[in-house]
């Protein structure tokens, strides 16, 4: 199936629910589809092109005066299987949370923490998803698309995926190049839990016995008491990377903030708490117009009603540099900003 519209609105299709439109907007559930309709209009080839899934983690600063690609490739099923692993093969327009869900379901580790992650399973790899410990990473066996450039299917091992700290090849050289349509995961029959973030261990056990279902049952309780339901206020998750600093940095900070969450990042690296960093200058719950920062966890920034793009950039400025000049730590933003 395909769709294809002039001058379409993009509120529907961001989580931050800003009423940003796109000049032409292509939508397909086969990955045929996609490489029939480049190749009939190639007048698009010389149109700025982005592709986006959900829209949960962008935010659109004008309207958009190019195409916008939309995969909706649709489908979640196993592929091979051994004594140790499963393989499955998720479509790029499903739900992340619904392929965390069949995987726990059927008893399969490796992606459980990233429970209740908004989005689509095509964005997953391009941005690298984490959380509680886990990356998503760890388990991607590969990934599938079409390249526009050579104008092919093709797809990638997880080595060629360059992944790095929500960052991979998909979001750097072959941003708006490489399309996905479908990934490949590679998931364990015998996982080994991570626990140690947080205060998810603790949650767990309040649950019982330590399993794939009481994990995913304690990140989504955890996750729902602190995170914005983007249904009721629009908001992109976390709107902040976590800074990795130098280590020393981090330690002179950690003398001075005694409470200051800090974590081994290697080679003489480590990752400080965003989230902490606004919070203790002094942002978490407060509001600008139709502009905020959430009143449980300052990592988010929230839409209050109508706000634009612009709004949005520059209350995010005023958190940036009120954190630098506390701290002298650059925060970079998570969110890709249009």
């Amino acid at each position: 199936m395909i769709r294809f519209f002039e001058n379409y609105s993009l509120k529907d299709h961001n989580t931050f629910g800003i009423d940003a439109k796109a000049k032409y907007f292509f939508e397909f559930t086969e990955v045929q589809d996609l490489a029939v309709f480049l190749r009939d209009n190639k007048s698009w080839r010389d149109e700025k092109l982005i592709v986006l899934g959900e829209g949960s983690n962008i935010l659109f600063l004008n309207d958009f005066d190019g195409l916008l690609i939309h995969p909706k490739v649709p489908g979640i099923f196993s592929v091979h299987e051994d004594r140790q692993c499963e393989w499955i093969e998720a479509g790029a327009g499903e739900l992340w949370d619904d392929l965390v869900e069949y995987a726990v379901a059927y008893g399969l580790g490796g992606v459980e923490n990233l429970s209740l992650i908004p989005g689509k399973v095509g964005a997953a790899p391009v941005q690298n998803i984490g959380a509680y410990g886990q990356e998503v990473c760890a388990v991607v066996e590969k990934v599938k698309g079409f390249d526009l450039e050579k104008e092919e299917i093709t797809e990638f091992k997880a080595e060629e995926c360059r992944f790095a700290y929500r960052d991979s090849v998909f979001k750097s050289h072959l941003k708006n190049r490489f399309i996905i349509t479908s990934v490949v995961f590679r998931l364990e029959k015998f996982p080994e839990f991570k626990l140690g973030y947080g205060d998810l261990e603790a949650k767990v056990k309040e649950k019982g016995d330590v399993n794939l279902h009481t994990i995913r049952k304690a990140v989504i309780e955890i996750r729902s008491s602190k995170l914005p339901d983007v249904k009721e206020l629009g908001n992109a998750g976390s709107f902040f990377k976590n800074p990795v600093v130098e280590a020393s940095l981090a330690e002179r900070l950690k003398a001075e903030f005694e409470t200051l969450p800090v974590y081994p990042a290697g080679e003489g690296k480590a990752k400080m708490a965003a989230g902490w960093l606004i919070e203790q200058a002094g942002w978490k719950g407060v509001r600008e117009g139709n502009v905020g920062v959430h009143e449980k966890q300052a990592l988010v920034l929230v839409n209050h009603g109508n706000a634009t793009g612009k709004e949005v950039w520059d209350f995010s400025e005023k958190i940036k540099q009120s954190v630098y000049a506390k701290f002298g730590v650059e925060l970079e933003r998570e969110v890709n900003c249009v």
